[in-house]
């Protein structure tokens, strides 16, 4: 975890950006790292038994928060001349001087992970949570596979928990206190890889339920703390328990601390996305649920029996 033996660059990047790291108790327009105990995952028996268990440690090191905005949808940061994560690895020699080269593959180098969650706006919001671990991971090992893995494999497993710490009854009632997704599912996600560093890129707006809860949650966004957590989901015994990758707590965001930076802009022309999933199901419920009369009913269909949207253990 992070304390003061870090390297001076990764406390540099921690404390640098638009949201300052702060205290649990002080995150006030600002991010911090919550305990991993703060999100439940599947046990070691969880599919003989459905219980959760409280997830531990994280296996990444947090290492920054980016709050941007764009004139247009902002994808692969860190093959960027301007982003900050980009210039620091630059400047420890890992990327070989220009904006369309990849990082090293040394196996002393640093792994960075960043997660690019574009929120649906007119100015193109985006929340960059970056981790970095320091060591290879071990072959065959689950982590080893979904960064191995093609866009399929790692639509199937890749997985965020949000946990809404703090917010008026509109936001909790729309997206309850507790979601959990398998992104690729829900959600369209690029991926972006090199020998040393994954960005997933996650459109919210290609799901037009995120898409309206999101714009719902904006308008609550200064009153608003929550809790992300990234994980790859387990299928399989063998894969037992699950393990955090990373998690971020977001406190109080403003919008008028997002930095302008003309980035890369991707194909957004599509608003809908394949299939339903019970997440997306979950959502519509929540929010039409707000605006429906009494005694009428949504057109969605009901919520599928998975695990996933509601935990078994409660």
């Amino acid at each position: 975890m992070g304390n003061a033996a870090d390297p001076a660059w990764i406390e540099q990047l921690k404390r640098g950006g638009a949201l300052p790291l702060t205290g649990l108790d002080s995150c006030f327009n600002g991010w911090c790292s919550p305990p991993g105990d703060c999100f439940r995952v599947r046990g070691p028996d969880y599919f003989a038994t459905k219980a959760k268990i409280a997830a531990g440690d994280w296996l990444l090191e947090p290492l920054a928060v980016d709050w941007i905005k764009s004139s247009s949808k902002i994808y692969d940061v860190l093959r960027h001349p301007q982003s900050r994560i980009a210039a620091a690895l630059g400047n420890l020699d890992l990327i070989p001087g220009n904006s369309s080269s990849i990082l090293s593959n040394s196996p002393t180098s640093p792994f960075v992970w960043a997660f690019n969650l574009q929120v649906p706006s007119k100015e193109n919001y985006s929340a960059i949570i970056y981790f970095v671990s320091h060591h290879p991971f071990p072959e065959n090992t689950l982590i080893d596979r979904f960064l191995r893995g093609d866009d399929a494999f790692k639509n199937s497993r890749l997985k965020l928990i949000a946990n809404v710490v703090q917010g008026p009854w509109i936001v909790k009632t729309a997206v309850g206190e507790q979601a959990i997704c398998v992104l690729g599912r829900t959600l369209t996600c690029k991926y972006s890889t090199a020998p040393n560093f994954l960005e997933v890129d996650v459109d919210i707006g290609s799901s037009m339920v995120a898409n309206a809860i999101v714009h719902l949650a904006i308008g609550y966004i200064t009153s608003l703390t929550v809790d992300l957590a990234f994980l790859i989901e387990s299928q399989h015994p063998e894969e037992l328990p699950e393990r955090i990758l990373g998690a971020v707590r977001l406190g109080n965001l403003e919008l008028q601390s997002a930095v302008p930076l003309e980035l890369m802009s991707g194909d957004s022309s599509s608003n809908s996305f394949p299939g339903e999933s019970s997440f997306s199901s979950r959502l519509w419920k929540g929010f039409t649920s707000l605006l429906t009369p009494a005694g009428q009913s949504s057109t969605r269909p009901d919520d599928e029996d998975d695990d996933d949207v509601k935990d078994s253990s409660s």
